[in-house]
């Protein structure tokens, strides 16, 4: 018998690969680390279990922010969702919550979430292609009609026209009679992350930050259940970046959203425990798990250490989790369902607090009802057949799991510090630096496929030539010519004068430190479009430029 892990590699194992060659020359995270055969309590010879995970619930959060993490309540079951216009997309949000879903998430499509209204020349040929078209308080009325507000909570995945999201969202919601300070959900309001890696912006960054401030504060004290943003590492993991480059591109932008947030008067657990954050889930199954409870110690950390919080609320690292939209496959599309599956399965041992699990049929069209319904299914197996939310952190203690972990933070933190020396988040993206990084990350991949190296069943092993047979969803074509119509009906039957008023107020703050919040809502309430709000603000504040890295 060994007596240590290196007398067993130079025994057994060396035997054992001389016979029998191993699959590959070298085992990889997605980093890029190398994997080693085995792990035991050589690696853990200096590792600190109080330091390092602690108890659930209690800092730094390694093992959940719940001291009962899935026994008291399983994650939120928030299915994204959103097409065509808001009656359709209104039907699909009923059908989920009767199906079993916890939590709304909307979708939006592309002219919405770059300011433009559906009757716009700029929006044709897209309106409610990727998601739901609104454009005014009419279309919010529709989508959230005959869902309680009070009593369910929505995460809207917007970002550059967040804060005017947020108020048509208000203005539905005071219409129903609904009281604020029940009012419960999430904007994505991370706008740093479309510089980086998606591409939705409209604005420069600085006047950008500054409406998120504003958000911040107004929520703080007229929607205390919302939070404020949803900082998001989920498009920069679709975009190519390693488990690492995830964690440290989103921390420094949260990093970067606080600072300015403190710097407009603000204190740090004034909102900390309103921010929230958005990741990725791939399908390096154990590394994934890994990460996520890195997360958790990093934020922990990063609160109390360098924002010297004092409230747990605030080191809490609460997040929502989407399966992998990229390693979906338009060949052989229900291998979807099992990739799915073992995605969702490593959120959920790495205690995520809400969960997205895509649609099989997503990298052919929008998910259809069939394909949604078995992604919620798979989440409901899961929670209620798979024992896996029987006991917190199951896996905590393993060898492995415990290395990556802190290889993955180590990582990370490594990461930040460069960002650092730059100057932060946003001189790093104004350089560039965060873009490029993501880019040679992704071709890496990319060449990992090519050459067989990273193995994608039915597309470049296990391919079949069958043809795809798959019940496509598909938005009706007439839709924009019925958005036009409606929306020249709507602007016919509103007050005007209340319009150009709301409108003359939001340009004359543009240049003031205003907050912005209330005039939006004003302006919302009188039915201003989206797209005439975003116009003033483009007049004053110009738009934004990429910054090309190659």
């Amino acid at each position: 018998m060994s007596k240590s892990k290196q007398e067993w590699e130079e025994t057994s194992f060396s035997k054992a690969t001389a016979r029998f060659k191993e699959r590959k020359e070298q085992f990889e995270s997605s980093s890029g680390a190398s994997i080693d055969p085995l792990y035991g309590p050589e690696d853990m010879a200096e590792w600190n279990y109080h330091e390092k995970m602690g108890y659930p619930g209690e800092y730094p959060f390694t093992r959940g922010v719940q001291p009962t993490m899935y026994r008291g309540r399983l994650w939120t079951m928030r299915q994204y969702a959103g097409f065509a216009d808001a009656e359709e997309s209104n039907r699909r949000y009923k059908y989920l919550l009767e199906q079993g879903q916890t939590g709304l998430s909307v979708a939006f499509d592309l002219p919405t979430q770059i300011g433009f209204d559906s009757d716009d020349d700029t929006a044709e040929g897209e309106v409610g292609k990727v998601g739901v078209a609104i454009s005014s308080l009419a279309d919010m009325e529709t989508l959230t009609d005959g869902i309680p507000l009070e009593s369910i909570t929505t995460s809207m995945t917007i970002n550059a026209t967040a804060p005017i999201l947020l108020a048509l969202y208000v203005a539905a919601a005071k219409k129903q009679g609904a009281d604020l300070s029940k009012i419960g959900g999430t904007i994505q309001n991370d706008i740093l992350k479309e510089y980086i890696a998606r591409g939705t912006y409209i604005f420069p960054p600085r006047p950008s930050l500054r409406l998120i401030t504003d958000s911040f504060s107004w929520c703080k004290d007229n929607l205390p259940e919302w939070n404020t943003i949803s900082i998001s590492g989920y498009h920069m993991r679709e975009a190519g970046c390693t488990a690492a480059q995830e964690l440290a591109f989103t921390f420094a932008n949260a990093i970067e959203y606080v600072e300015a947030a403190l710097k407009a008067g603000l204190q740090f657990d004034e909102f900390g425990g309103r921010l929230a954050f958005f990741f990725a889930c791939h399908s390096n199954f154990l590394e994934e798990v890994a990460k996520f409870r890195a997360a958790r110690r990093m934020w922990a950390k990063i609160a109390k250490e360098r924002f010297k919080s004092e409230s747990a609320r605030s080191q809490m690292l609460r997040f929502h989790t989407q399966t992998g939209g990229a390693t979906l496959t338009a060949q052989q599309p229900l291998n979807n369902v099992i990739r799915t599956t073992l995605q969702a399965m490593s959120a959920v041992l790495g205690g995520t607090q809400s969960l997205h699990t895509n649609s099989y049929d997503e990298a052919l069209a929008l998910p259809s009802e069939e394909a949604v319904e078995i992604a919620l299914r798979t989440q409901q197996i899961i929670g209620y057949e798979s024992s896996a939310a029987d006991t917190i952190d199951p896996l905590a203690g393993s060898y492995f799991i415990e290395h990556l972990t802190d290889r993955v933070e180590k990582e990370a933190w490594a990461y930040i510090e460069q960002i650092e020396e730059i100057g932060g988040a946003l001189v790093g993206i104004e350089q560039g630096f965060p873009q490029r990084e993501i880019q040679e990350s992704a071709y890496r991949l990319q060449m990992q496929a090519e050459t067989n190296d990273r193995i994608i069943v039915g597309v470049n092993q296990f391919a079949t030539e069958t043809e795809v047979d798959a019940d496509i969803l598909r938005v009706d074509p007439e839709l924009g010519a019925r958005r036009k119509t409606e929306m020249t009906a709507m602007k016919a039957s509103r007050d005007q004068q209340a319009v150009a008023e709301s409108l003359k107020k939001i340009r004359a703050a543009a240049h003031n430190e205003e907050n912005m919040m209330p005039l939006l809502i004003e302006a919302v309430e009188a039915y201003t479009t989206v797209g005439e709000i975003c116009a003033v603000l483009r007049e004053e504040w110009g738009e934004y430029q990429e910054v090309m890295t190659i």
